[in-house]
């Protein structure tokens, strides 16, 4: 009954937005060999600030070799 009274309300899309994002901002970390895991859950809480500076942010060298 709850999910069809957010539904309803129109607060399911930025659920899903934010979500997604959440899970964009995880792949990007990765891809600058940062924590997906510890990015995404930061995304959580800040969304749209966590991409931001996540894009600012350079790229981890890798100390392997």
């Amino acid at each position: 009954m709850d999910q069809i009274a957010i539904m309803a309300d129109g607060r399911a899309p930025w659920f899903v937005g934010w979500g997604t994002l959440a899970l964009i901002n995880a792949g990007l970390a990765q891809g600058k060999n940062r924590s997906g895991l510890a990015w995404f859950l930061l995304s959580l809480l800040l969304g749209p600030i966590a991409t931001l500076v996540l894009v600012l942010l350079p790229k981890v060298r890798s100390t392997l070799f």
